[in-house]
C-alpha cells in the first residue's frame, strides 16, 4: 500500500494521456517535453536555488542559536526547545496564512517574502538537530582541549563543530527536501505568479488534469530527492568517520 502511489506515478510517467487499460501506449514524450521546453527546467532550477538558499540561511541562523541553547541550564533549554517546538504545533498552512497578512503591505518582492515563508517553517528543524547533535556532546572534550593549549575558538572548530556535523546533516535533510518541493508557500507568498516546481505538479494535477506529464516531473523531482539523500548519507557516514 505504501509503495502503490509512487508505482501509479511511474505508471503515468510512461504512459500517454488517455490510455485504456487494453490499449496501453508507453512512452517517453513526458519525460522529453520536460527537457525541451526551456521553461520546465528553469522552474527546476529556480527551485533548487531556492532550496540551497533557503537551507544556507537556516544553517547561519540555526547554528548559533542551536549553540547558545546547548550552553544553558538544563531546565533553561527544555523551555526554550519548547518555545521553538510551539508554532510547529500550528498547521503550517495556517502559520503561512498569518505571514501572507503581514507581508502584504511590505513592499518587499515576492521572492522575498518566499524566503521569509521558507525559512519561517523550516528553521525549527534545523535548530532541533543541531541542538540535539550538540546537546549529546561530551563536554569533557571540550575540556581537555582547552587544557592542552586551544582557545575557545580553536576547540569549537576542532571538537565542537566537527561532533557536531551530523546534526547538521540532519538539518540539511529536514529542511532542503521540503523546501524544493514546496507548493502552497510561494503560492500562497508569491503572489501567485511565483512558480516553483511544486507548484507546477500541483497544476498539471489538479488544474491541468494532466497526470501524465505531471507524473513525469514528481518522478524527476523524486530522483533528484533519493540523490540529495544518498549525498547527505555520505556526507553523515564520512563525518562519523572522521570522529
Amino acid at each position: 500500500m505504501i509503495c502503490l502511489p509512487m508505482l501509479l506515478i511511474v505508471f503515468y510517467a510512461f504512459t500517454t494521456q488517455g490510455n485504456e487499460v487494453l490499449t496501453l501506449q508507453f512512452t517517453l514524450d513526458n519525460f522529453l517535453r520536460f527537457f525541451e521546453d526551456s521553461i520546465f527546467p528553469s522552474v527546476l532550477w529556480r527551485s533548487l536555488k531556492m532550496a540551497f538558499i533557503t537551507t544556507i540561511i537556516c544553517i547561519i541562523i540555526g547554528y548559533p542559536c542551536a549553540y547558545v541553547i546547548s550552553k544553558l541550564p538544563g531546565n533553561k533549554q527544555s523551555l526554550i526547545v519548547l518555545l521553538i517546538t510551539l508554532p510547529m504545533w500550528i498547521n503550517m498552512l495556517v502559520r503561512t496564512y498569518a505571514w501572507r497578512g503581514m507581508l502584504n503591505d511590505s513592499g518587499l518582492s515576492n521572492e522575498m517574502k518566499v524566503y521569509i515563508g521558507m525559512v519561517y517553517n523550516f528553521l525549527p528543524f534545523m535548530i532541533l538537530q543541531i541542538h540535539t547533535s550538540l546537546s549529546k556532546m561530551d563536554q569533557s572534550l571540550i575540556a581537555a582541549a582547552e587544557d592542552l593549549g586551544a582557545s575557545k575558538w580553536q576547540a569549537f572548530l576542532k571538537v565542537t563543530l566537527p561532533l557536531s556535523l551530523p546534526g547538521v546533516i540532519s538539518g540539511i535533510t529536514l529542511v532542503f527536501l521540503p523546501a524544493v518541493s514546496s507548493f502552497f508557500i510561494p503560492k500562497l507568498l508569491g503572489g501567485g505568479d511565483f512558480i516553483l516546481i511544486g507548484n507546477l505538479i500541483e497544476s498539471y494535477f489538479i488544474s491541468t488534469g494532466d497526470w501524465n506529464f505531471g507524473s513525469a516531473i514528481s518522478l524527476i523531482m523524486a530522483i533528484i530527492i533519493l540523490i540529495s539523500m544518498y549525498i547527505t548519507k555520505k556526507l553523515d557516514r564520512q563525518s562519523k568517520e572522521v570522529r
